[in-house]
C-alpha cells in the first residue's frame, strides 16, 4: 500500500521532460545519477515519452556540465586512440550526409561538440558548415574549425532565416534539450521543404533498457532528460510533417560499451566509472583506481566482441539501444 501511495505522488508531481504535461503515463523504475541523487523513470500519457522526476535544475545541469563533462585535457578521451576512433565514425556520418547534399548547401549541426563531424563534411564537399554548441571546452574547440560558423549557446527562432537549410543534424543530442518541441518548432520553420534531418537518440524500448532499467548507460542522469521508443517518435515527426528515409539501430560506436558500462554499473557504487576514466576524470574514479580500475578495463576488452555480436542481432530486431533516423521534411 505504500509503495501505491508513493507512485500515486509521483504520478501527481512528475512533469514530462518532451511536452511538459503531467505525467499520468506510470512510474517504471528507480535511477541515480554521478552524484548520488536518486530519481525515478516515469512515462507520460500525453505524448507517451519517458522522463526523470524529478526534473534536474539549473544548478544541477550547470554542475553536470562542468569542465569534466567535455574533457579535462584537449581533447575530451584523454585514453589513447578513443578520439581517433571517434572521428573515424564522425566521418562515416559526413559521408552519409554527402547522399542528401549538394556543393554549397547549408548544413546545421546542433550540439556540434568539436566540430569535427563538420570538418570531416568539408573534405568531402564544399558545403556551408553551421554549429550550435553550449559553452565550454568543446565549443572551443570546434571554434578553431576551419569554415564553421558557430554559435555558442542554444539554437533560437531568430538565428537563421525561414527554410534556409538543406540539413540539419542532431547526433545524440536530442535527449540533452531543456526546450526539446521547441527546437523541432524552429527545425520545422529554418529547413527547406525536401531537406533531411538527421537524429540520433537513446532507444528507451531496447533491449538493454528493458535489461538494465536504471542502471543503463544510456540514461545518463541527469543530463539525459527524455526518451522516445522509435514507433513514438516517428508518429510524432509524421505529424510534423516528415517522411521517414531510413532507420538505424546497430552503432559500433554506441551499443557495445552501453552494454558493457550498464553491467559494470550493477557492481560498483558509483555509475559510469568506466566510461569517467576514459575522458581522464580521475577525481571521479579515485577510489577505484589500481586493482579494481584494471578489472573493469580488462572486462572491456575481453567483452566487447561478444557485445559487438550483441550489437548486430539487437539491430536486426530493432532493439539496438541507440537509434537514427533520417527524416525528409515534405511540407
Amino acid at each position: 500500500m505504500e509503495d501505491l501511495q508513493e507512485k500515486k505522488l509521483i504520478r501527481d508531481a512528475a512533469t514530462c521532460g518532451y511536452c511538459e504535461m503531467k505525467t499520468y503515463g506510470g512510474v517504471r523504475y528507480p535511477t541515480r545519477d554521478i552524484f548520488g541523487n536518486q530519481y525515478q523513470v516515469v512515462q507520460c500519457d500525453y505524448c507517451q515519452a519517458w522522463s526523470l522526476h524529478p526534473r534536474p535544475d539549473e544548478a544541477l545541469l550547470r554542475k553536470a556540465y562542468d569542465t569534466s563533462y567535455y574533457g579535462e585535457t584537449e581533447k575530451k578521451f584523454s585514453f589513447p586512440l578513443v578520439e581517433d576512433i571517434l572521428d573515424w565514425f564522425r566521418d562515416g556520418r559526413a559521408r552519409k550526409l554527402l547522399k542528401f547534399v549538394k556543393e554549397n548547401d547549408n548544413v546545421l549541426d546542433i550540439g556540434c561538440g568539436n566540430g569535427h563531424f563538420l570538418q570531416s563534411l568539408l573534405k568531402y564537399r564544399k558545403v556551408n558548415i553551421f554549429g550550435v554548441e553550449l559553452p565550454g571546452k568543446s565549443a572551443e574547440r570546434a571554434a578553431r574549425v576551419p569554415g564553421i560558423n558557430l554559435k555558442t549557446g542554444s539554437l533560437e527562432m531568430d538565428d537563421f532565416q525561414p527554410v534556409s537549410l538543406h540539413a540539419i543534424t542532431l547526433f545524440h543530442v536530442f535527449e540533452h534539450l531543456t526546450a526539446p518541441s521547441s527546437t523541432l518548432d524552429i527545425i520545422d520553420r529554418i529547413l527547406m521543404k525536401g531537406g533531411v534531418l538527421i537524429i540520433s537518440f537513446p532507444n528507451i524500448g531496447s533491449w538493454q533498457s528493458r535489461i538494465f532499467k536504471g542502471d543503463w548507460l544510456h540514461l545518463d542522469p541527469p543530463r539525459h532528460l527524455f526518451f522516445f521508443t522509435p514507433k513514438d517518435f516517428i508518429a510524432l515527426m509524421q505529424k510534423r510533417g516528415y517522411r521517414l528515409l531510413s532507420e538505424k539501430y546497430g552503432s559500433p560506436e554506441q551499443n557495445p560499451f552501453g552494454m558493457v558500462q550498464s553491467i559494470l554499473n550493477l557492481f560498483t557504487r558509483k555509475r559510469e566509472v568506466l566510461f569517467e576514466e576514459l575522458k581522464g576524470n580521475k577525481s571521479y574514479t579515485a577510489e577505484y583506481q589500481g586493482f579494481l580500475m584494471f578489472l573493469q578495463k580488462l572486462f572491456f576488452f575481453v567483452s566487447f566482441p561478444v557485445f559487438m555480436v550483441t550489437n548486430f542481432i539487437s539491430a536486426i530486431f530493432k532493439k539496438g539501444a541507440t537509434v537514427e533516423f533520417v527524416f525528409q521534411k515534405s511540407n
